[in-house]
């Protein structure tokens, strides 16, 4: 029972770390409209919609840009300057919406 108690603990902490807050997102998505789409649904073929796609994906990805290991000139500048709750954030955001 210990042990189960602890992992329902670990995995409410991993949640919660990943939660974001959508307003913030939201507010913080107007540079990311400009390729993705107002409403996370881009308007050209050689961008992805961000609407709707799973929050840990978004977060992986924009990790993996902010640091390098993802390579895009486009995506690796606008990804540097985002802080850990930016990602989480702009992750919310874009998940909620569909």
């Amino acid at each position: 029972m210990k042990k189960f108690l602890s992992l329902v603990a670990i995995a409410a902490l991993s949640t919660s770390v990943q939660a974001g807050d959508i307003a913030a997102g939201k507010a913080k998505s107007g540079t990311c409209a400009a390729c993705h789409g107002a409403a996370g649904i881009a308007a050209m073929d050689m961008y992805p919609n961000l609407a709707g796609q799973k929050k840990g994906y978004l977060i992986k990805q924009l990790k993996a840009f902010k640091d390098g290991r993802r390579k895009d000139p486009v995506m690796g500048s606008m990804a540097k300057p985002l802080s850990d709750d930016d990602i989480k954030n702009l992750a919310a955001y874009y998940a909620s919406l569909k």
